[in-house]
């Protein structure tokens, strides 16, 4: 089978590897598509990210639709020919986190196509996957675009569950890369009352716009845009901060409202933080890292048409021309999701 595999930065090769059979608790998939995500890019075109660094060639990808192909001894409740989202989070089950709960926090997590541990975590970017039962959701009625948009849906998710009640709140959203503009779906969806999306790019401020948002600010055209929000000690209840940028953290914890809450989701590296305003407004700042139970969830929303994620797939290449791929998911000026179509 073929498999796409990062050497370093700019250094991207479709490269042969074997085939398994599946184990017991296993299914053995052939890949449908696979979405280019901000990690995927961050190893394509830096070699890493912050302290993680590639140490040796791995296997790209954790966005991923696929059709089951074989089912190991004991799998139940899935049909080959089924087309499934394929969850990459893999935890252990076993140790403290894991035991309370936190399957995100694993110590052990095998988490597709990171470079985090070493030796790396391989990725689902691959014509033949082999995965555990309990990984695949079945996808009935999604296109495997759809299906492969699982996993950033569920970051968002998962997010939206940390910001605590949406009902009602006015919500600001800086950064409309995938995960901030799902973020406005997720957000809407659990009952935001006005949504506010800023970013640099008027391509992607305008797919925000058509998923929901209210008002969209390009803040390189109008970098005061947000003062107005600021008056009377801020205006918003809960910030998605997806960019990862110092500048608009800061621009949005000015905007918010006292004892508003700072979803941060954008990993941009350390930054330094506005302290005296987020002590003086009581603010609370949470991280918001990956999910677990909440991508069957996400699949499950889009399954009953209750959230649309069509609109954020702006492109789909093959196998061959998987570089291109890994090129227009870094252009924002016309790409939201890029996707590989494997068969």
């Amino acid at each position: 089978m073929k498999a796409i595999v990062v050497h370093g930065a700019k250094d991207l090769r479709i490269e042969e590897r074997s085939v398994e059979a599946p184990g017991a608790g296993e299914v053995r998939l052939r890949l449908a598509v696979g979405g280019v995500c901000g990690s995927d890019l961050h190893y394509y075109n830096h070699g890493g990210f912050g302290t993680v660094r590639l140490r040796e060639p791995m296997i790209l990808g954790h966005e991923v639709s696929a059709y089951v192909e074989a089912l190991g001894a004991g799998v139940e409740g899935l049909n080959v020919g089924q087309l499934v989202a394929v969850s990459p989070s893999r935890p252990c089950r076993s140790c403290r986190y894991c035991q309370e709960g936190l399957h995100n926090q694993c110590l052990n997590m095998r988490f597709y196509g990171s470079a985090m541990p070493f030796p790396h975590i391989q990725g689902a970017f691959r014509e033949v996957l082999i995965a555990d039962a309990i990984q695949c959701v079945p996808a009935d009625g999604l296109t495997p675009g759809e299906a492969a948009l699982g996993e950033p849906l569920a970051v968002t998710l998962h997010a939206t569950c940390r910001a605590g009640e949406m009902l009602g709140k006015r919500v600001l959203v800086t950064g409309c890369g995938p995960i901030g503009v799902l973020s406005i779906l997720a957000a809407r969806r659990a009952g935001a009352a006005e949504i506010v999306a800023t970013d640099l790019s008027d391509f992607t401020l305008a797919l925000a716009r058509k998923v929901g948002a209210d008002r969209v600010i390009n803040m390189k055209n109008e970098p005061d845009a947000l003062t107005p929000y600021g008056a009377d000690k801020g205006s918003f209840d809960v910030l998605y901060e997806c960019s990862g940028a110092a500048p608009a953290l800061a621009a949005g914890i000015a905007a918010l409202r006292p004892r508003g809450v700072i979803i941060q989701l954008g990993l941009g590296g350390d930054m330094s933080l506005p302290m005296m305003a987020i002590t003086a407004k009581e603010l609370e700042l949470r991280g918001s890292f990956r999910f677990h139970e909440e991508f069957a969830t996400g699949v499950g929303l889009m399954q009953k048409g209750l959230i649309d994620v069509k609109p954020l797939i702006t492109h789909t290449v093959p196998l061959t021309e998987a570089v291109t791929a890994f090129e227009l998911a870094s252009d924002r000026s016309q790409a939201m999701k890029a996707q590989i179509a494997f068969s």
